[in-house]
């Protein structure tokens, strides 16, 4: 299978991030931001803003005297046996963030072995998760999230999957002929958020951003309830101005 994507704008924010965060590590006894500029290239604005979502997701730290050191975050994931079970906290705490920025359930997804898979979530009583009536690996033509990690597959790995799951009309306004489906997924712009818009519940819009990194297929994704289907557009562009510091997680 090959993919069709192209890097987004968070992907590149996250690999600024992550030689922000390699030449702080390389450091132990900080750095500054002047010193950073020139290890990185990077300009002064450009290097504020990443300092300043590094800093936020506990990665790094300033000192007193103004130096950059790493900080809880990036030492957990770094010292701890347990790896996975680290950057998976990281990635609620990060995710949990998102939730409260966008006011929406926040989701995030991947394409392994040819399956869709919702690997977390962060809900909340405001922001209750979509009620998955119909299994997400079987409803990819209906939801944001699959028509998101179909969008970053090419052709021959569309159809593959299109094959295996029959596209059943899961409310009036979900595509079920295949034709249809894969020219709006061909149409689609990386840079874009995938919409669904009551397609695979009636009741529910969602959004999808890709955070692709390599040859993994992935997505970050919101619902709302259609009461809130006004904030929608407003919400994914949240997310995705948002998913830097998920893919820099995932990075890491």
């Amino acid at each position: 299978m090959a993919l069709k994507h192209e890097p987004t704008v968070p992907y590149h924010s996250a690999q600024d991030a992550l030689r922000v965060l390699e030449t702080v590590a390389r450091h132990a006894t900080g750095v500054t931001d002047a010193e950073l500029a020139g290890h990185t290239g990077l300009g002064t604005q450009r290097l504020t803003t990443l300092l300043r979502m590094l800093r936020r997701e506990g990665y790094v730290e300033q000192t007193a005297d103004g130096a950059y050191v790493t900080g809880d975050s990036f030492g957990r994931l770094g010292s701890t046996r347990d790896r996975d079970a680290a950057l998976r906290d990281q990635l609620q705490r990060t995710l949990d963030r998102l939730r409260d920025s966008v006011g929406a359930a926040v989701y995030i997804s991947r394409y392994v072995d040819g399956e869709i898979r919702v690997t977390q979530c962060a809900e909340g009583p405001a922001t209750p998760a979509v009620n998955e009536w119909v299994d997400f690996r079987s409803a990819a033509h209906a939801s944001a999230i699959g028509k998101s990690l179909l969008g970053q597959l090419d052709l021959n790995g569309r159809r593959d999957h299109l094959a295996r799951h029959k596209m059943a009309r899961l409310t009036s306004r979900t595509i079920t002929n295949e034709r249809v489906l894969l020219s709006r997924l061909d149409a689609q712009a990386p840079t874009v958020p995938v919409l669904d818009l009551q397609e695979y519940a009636i009741g529910t819009v969602c959004a999808a951003v890709p955070i692709t990194a390599g040859s993994a297929v992935g997505c970050l994704a919101l619902s709302l309830p259609v009461a809130h289907a006004h904030r929608l557009r407003e919400a994914a562009d949240t997310l995705n101005r948002g998913a830097a510091p998920v893919l820099l997680s995932l990075a890491i």
